[in-house]
């Protein structure tokens, strides 16, 4: 069973990655309210089940993609439960067909780990030339489920907050696929 602990709603006295502590400072700089748990190590969408609960949300799936030459990439954030297709994804953008980026190259661009991509990594210049793409279904919820760079730190947020406000404040237009 995954340890999660009470909900807060400030930001840790101490943070992992640069990444994450550049988080807690855009949210604040941008006056986003939030509510985080800090937990045991998670890596899957089944892992997440703990937090889900915790936090009454459903964290979202967020996946790093590539082209075949990793020329491109894109960071495509869809709903937990839903599967992921290549094919459709590529379809609905119009691109060539995409599969998972290395891992190298996630910690390269994004500067996370395995289970803790997040579309925090888009204030990074390291991920200035990353695609960020959203699922139709993920704007239907009122609550944004996500990871905060770390694979055990999550929060929930308006998702109107991040479509806005957020990717407003990285320069990034937001990108909706229907898959």
């Amino acid at each position: 069973m995954i340890r999660v602990s009470e909900i807060m709603t400030t930001a840790p006295e101490s943070f992992k990655t640069e990444l994450q502590k550049k988080v807690y400072e855009t949210l604040s700089l941008l006056k986003i309210p939030y509510e985080r748990v800090e937990s045991d190590e998670v890596i899957t969408m089944e892992d997440c089940a703990a937090v889900n609960e915790k936090l009454d949300m459903n964290m979202v799936k967020t996946l790093f993609l590539s082209n075949r030459r990793q020329t491109e990439c894109y960071l495509f954030i869809t709903e937990g439960e839903k599967p992921f297709s290549s094919k459709n994804f590529s379809t609905a953008l119009g691109i060539s067909r995409v599969s998972f980026a290395p891992k190298e190259l996630m910690e390269e661009k994004l500067q996370t780990v395995i289970g803790a991509a997040t579309v925090f990594s888009a204030l990074l210049p390291s991920a200035k030339d990353v695609t960020v793409v959203f699922d139709n279904d993920v704007l239907k919820n009122e609550y944004y489920g996500c990871s905060d760079g770390t694979t055990t730190g999550y929060m929930k947020i308006k998702t109107e907050k991040i479509t806005g406000d957020f990717l407003k404040f990285t320069g990034r237009k937001l990108t909706v696929v229907e898959v």
